[in-house]
């Protein structure tokens, strides 16, 4: 193993774990909304998996195709940089959206069934609105910093550095949901109850406009 190829697995590993925590998107959509949902832990978890495989393969099949066809790098990053613009506005219209209708439950008093209807309708809706989310942001850093140059070392090299990226990303994001959903359950929500849902929509909404924003 070449020093270079050593130093591209440790960095896809470090990349991974730190372009995630510092990404409050991650994992903070995941943790509000199963908790304003009274979500269990496995289904939270479990819709954790599932966005986070999305995340990291749309990044991925993006990386190989361009790398195959030969696409110039700088094609690739303005991409991902709009793939990125688009995922951010969509977690702003999303926690927007949600915290209007967590709003509007927490003023109007409805009757049990037309609650149930809505509620339902709404449960089946979220966890496709933020796999698509998901599926939209990119993995920045994955391109052009990792699988761009472990092409230049070897196709073995690619895969092993793709992998082991999206290894510690996925990893990384279900051990931040797991350790912070653990942790809230000795917190007590009953104060906040019927705010619930507007809290975890304010929180979604303010992740997106940070990423838009200040760009973490």
């Amino acid at each position: 193993m070449d020093t270079e190829f050593q130093v591209l697995i440790y960095l896809a590993a470090s990349l991974g774990f730190f372009h995630t925590i510092v990404g409050p998107d991650h994992y903070l959509p995941f943790i509000m909304i199963g908790k304003a949902e009274n979500w269990s832990f496995k289904r939270t978890l479990w819709l954790t998996f599932i966005c986070g495989i999305g995340h990291i393969l749309s990044s991925v099949i993006i990386g190989f195709i361009g790398i195959g066809i030969g696409t110039q790098l700088e094609n690739l990053v303005n991409l991902e940089g709009f793939r990125g613009n688009l995922a951010a506005w969509g977690l702003i219209a999303f926690g927007l959206v949600y915290a209007v209708w967590g709003l509007r439950q927490w003023y109007r008093h409805k009757d049990h069934s037309h609650n149930h209807i809505a509620n339902g309708d709404k449960k089946k809706i979220t966890p496709w609105v933020l796999f698509v989310i998901f599926v939209l942001g990119p993995c920045e850093v994955l391109i052009p910093v990792l699988m761009y140059p472990a092409a230049n070392e070897s196709l073995g090299a690619l895969f092993a550095v793709t992998g082991i990226f999206g290894l510690s990303t996925l990893l990384t994001m279900m051990g931040a949901v797991a350790f912070v959903y653990y942790g809230l359950g000795f917190v007590s929500f009953k104060p906040f109850e019927r705010s619930r849902h507007l809290i975890a929509g304010t929180v979604i909404f303010l992740s997106g406009l940070a990423i838009q924003l200040l760009g973490v």
